[in-house]
């Protein structure tokens, strides 16, 4: 989510969410009965290095819609920064678009509003079916036992970037699977005087992604199995904690990183400053940046044992991108149409290679371009080795309160402050008394 991503923009509050409770949005452009079937509101997140590539990207697909449809589609990116609460404002406003980018880890949050048109299974249908998406994707719709909120349009997952050179320089000959490997390697970059791994440490939404693979592979979640924020529990602790201490402890985070919240560490990989990157479907970003794929490696994210799988082998979350529609669209029939189209092989297989994702549907993610080098990586941990972000209500309130904890933490490391068990556990118990009240 940022294009990145599957990310938290803001804090939804529960005044809000009851706000929005049977609220939809709709096209404010496509005017009455007549008109309605010939325009679409789309508005799409912002997935390239810019607003502008997006544009590129997005356009020549619409315009193919609309040849084939009849549908003009108009298209508006919007940053990550301001997406949700965008979305929020259109539902209570009523003034929306038709069709709509969320994080799919927004799926649940967003669907408790209401504001969200269920895709049972006569709307599967219209768009082909619901079989012809990979469970993993479909994971992150909504919650458990309703009909999903969303579709699923891009399918990433986290991974090591990690630079050729540099590994060479140190004497480094494979990628670290094990966190204690990246930890060694981090210094030997650093004793070569390197800098070794970059972190967005400012930004709650990358901070919340990787507390929660780290606290799956401790054996722990935020929530206990009814729903309830369970925040403060030793597996909890000790995951948020070996997170932090990359920076506090281990030192292989420079304490500039704190500060990072604008894909700063991102820049840093693709300039050669730092040696390694934890990031999401990082590939089109880096060659936009003027990184060359013969520089860069990627390899699975590390996990204790080293081979990554179920359970507590989980290396990341599934992220991604889902499309919804508003209830209240008034051009319902060319909303479906253009999920349809967005969904279709064809279209799958274009966008995903654009943005360097996998595709959620079988059938184009079985394409040979989704099965070499980076992509391979990416697939497989996917099918075998990512987990759902908690799919409740509450999931972007959850986001929000422990990304931002993680957040003064890091600042806590960055000013020489002590990162102790004890400080961990007091801000997660700040951060779980933020939450709606059950």
């Amino acid at each position: 989510m940022r294009r990145t991503r599957a990310a938290t923009a803001g804090a939804v509050t529960v005044s809000l969410l009851t706000a929005l409770t049977a609220c939809g949005g709709g096209s404010s452009t496509s005017g009455g009965s007549n008109d309605a079937p010939r325009t679409l509101t789309y508005w799409a997140s912002n997935q390239g290095a810019s607003i502008e590539a997006d544009k590129k990207v997005l356009r020549p697909e619409l315009d193919k819609f609309e040849k084939q449809t009849g549908i003009k589609v108009e298209l508006e990116v919007i940053p990550w920064s301001d997406l949700l609460n965008r979305i929020l404002t259109a539902a209570t406003s009523g003034q929306g678009p038709d069709v709509l980018n969320i994080g799919n880890t927004w799926s649940a949050s967003l669907q408790a509003t209401g504001a969200l048109l269920p895709w049972d299974a006569k709307n599967f249908d219209a768009i082909g079916g619901r079989d012809r998406f990979v469970d993993s994707a479909l994971g992150s719709t909504g919650a458990e036992g309703q009909d999903p909120a969303a579709v699923p349009l891009y399918s990433m997952s986290y991974a090591l970037y990690y630079n050729r050179e540099i590994f060479a320089d140190a004497g480094i000959t494979r990628p670290p699977a094990t966190w204690d490997e990246l930890i060694a390697d981090g210094r030997k970059i650093q004793a070569k005087g390197g800098s070794a791994l970059g972190a967005e440490g400012a930004n709650p939404s990358e901070n919340i992604h990787h507390v929660f693979v780290f606290a799956k592979q401790h054996g722990a979640d935020f929530f206990t199995a009814d729903g309830k924020p369970d925040f403060t529990g030793d597996g909890v602790v000790a995951a948020v904690k070996q997170y932090v201490d990359l920076m506090a402890k281990d030192k292989i985070i420079a304490p500039g990183n704190a500060e990072y919240a604008q894909n700063q560490s991102v820049s840093d990989f693709a300039k050669g400053r730092t040696a390694m990157l934890l990031w999401q479907n990082a590939a089109a970003n880096l060659r936009s940046q003027g990184m060359s794929e013969d520089k860069f490696g990627v390899a699975p994210v590390p996990v204790q044992s080293g081979t990554p799988g179920a359970g507590t082998q989980v290396n990341s979350m599934v992220a991604g991108i889902n499309l919804a529609v508003f209830k209240n669209t008034d051009n319902l029939d060319g909303a479906r149409k253009f999920v349809k189209f967005m969904t279709s092989d064809a279209e799958q297989k274009i966008l995903n290679t654009a943005y360097s994702s996998i595709p959620p549907v079988k059938a184009a993610q079985a394409d040979a371009a989704f099965t070499t080098g980076a992509n391979a990586v990416l697939k497989d941990t996917l099918a075998k080795s990512a987990a759902a972000m908690p799919q409740v209500a509450d999931e972007s309130q959850f986001e929000t309160a422990v990304g931002t904890a993680v957040k003064e933490l890091f600042a806590d490391a960055a000013a020489g402050r002590a990162v102790t068990t004890d400080s961990v556990k007091a801000a997660l118990s700040k951060a779980q008394q933020q939450m709606p009240a059950k």
